[in-house]
């Protein structure tokens, strides 16, 4: 149901016209690893992933890079990286995951809001917010079932480093 993710395409055009947040990358706290709870993830104990690590790192001339590891419940790995300005500009996501295309924004200190697409079509919008100690951090996912109803779930993350 295409119709169903026009509300994301609003949200995204949105956050193009308005202003990232002067964070350096230097002074960011969302920079470093965070592995998810998979205690708390709210999927079935038997299909949760085995693990999930997000790296946020400096990739240098005003650019991040983020690396998504997961190990799936059969033990295979896979990972996505992509390098970007975090300005809310479109750029491809390389690996095997949910996105071929990301785009991400620094609205504000501790928070980062990242619109997924694959094959063209939108995928979901993931708002990652760092506790204010820097020790956690939360991942509310708003998705499109494959009936068209929106939906929303949060995962919880613990810093790794």
């Amino acid at each position: 149901m295409k119709n169903a993710f026009y509300p994301i395409l609003f949200a995204v055009a949105a956050m193009q016209g308005a202003p990232a947040f002067a964070e350096t990358s230097a002074t960011s706290s969302l920079l470093g690893s965070w592995a998810v709870d998979t205690a708390k993830l709210t999927t079935p104990p038997a299909e949760r992933p085995k693990s999930v690590t997000i790296t946020y790192s400096d990739a240098g001339a005003g650019k991040w890079r983020t690396k998504v590891e997961v190990v799936l419940p059969d033990g295979k790995a896979v990972e996505a990286i992509s390098t970007y300005v975090p300005d809310g500009t479109a750029t491809p996501v390389e690996g095997n995951l949910e996105a071929d295309m990301a785009a991400t924004r620094l609205p504000e200190p501790r928070v980062m809001v990242t619109a997924l697409a694959r094959g063209g079509q939108p995928g979901s919008m993931r708002t990652y917010t760092v506790s204010p100690d820097g020790k956690t951090m939360t991942e509310t996912v708003v998705y499109f079932t494959q009936q068209g109803v929106p939906a929303m779930r949060t995962n919880y993350f613990n810093r790794v480093r």
